[in-house]
């Protein structure tokens, strides 16, 4: 398929663990398609804005963080049909390490996607719902980890 046939969502995410294991992680509501579950800060990029951008406002308002991006930790795309509109769509992701500058923790988006966000021990997610872009981002964390 060409790329004039499928629509494309960009998003950019962040994955932060701090000195006690525990990752910063977002409540997604589901907006009335799915069941409720943990994500990772983060999200759609708007037409006119880069991916850096985008994350830092995105987590800003999932999070109530000021963040600075680091290094690309994992990238990750997948394919489906649109469900608010009629055609293939395919979603491109990426995952940045990124460092806290400022704020404090609390949504600050009005009527979104994210309920609220919570330092998690990553001990405690097993089990609990999350989105795929939780593991695929561990994963790569520990990938990293383990060739240092």
């Amino acid at each position: 398929m060409e790329f004039w046939e499928y629509r494309t969502r960009l998003a950019a995410y962040v994955l932060m663990v701090d000195d006690q294991d525990r990752a910063l992680l977002a409540w997604w509501n589901g907006e009335g398609h799915s069941d409720p579950e943990w994500s990772l800060p983060g999200g759609g990029i708007d037409y006119d804005e880069s991916i850096m951008a985008g994350v830092v406002r995105e987590v800003f308002e999932e999070t109530g963080y000021h963040v600075e991006p680091g290094a690309l930790l994992a990238e990750h795309h997948f394919t489906a049909q649109g469900r608010s509109f009629d055609g293939p769509f395919k979603s491109q992701r990426f995952v940045f390490e990124a460092t806290i500058t400022g704020g404090e923790l609390g949504t600050t988006e009005v009527d979104g996607s994210t309920d609220y966000a919570r330092w998690v021990p990553l001990v405690e997610l097993e089990g609990q719902p999350r989105s795929e872009i939780v593991d695929i981002a561990l994963a790569a964390r520990e990938k990293k980890v383990a060739s240092r």
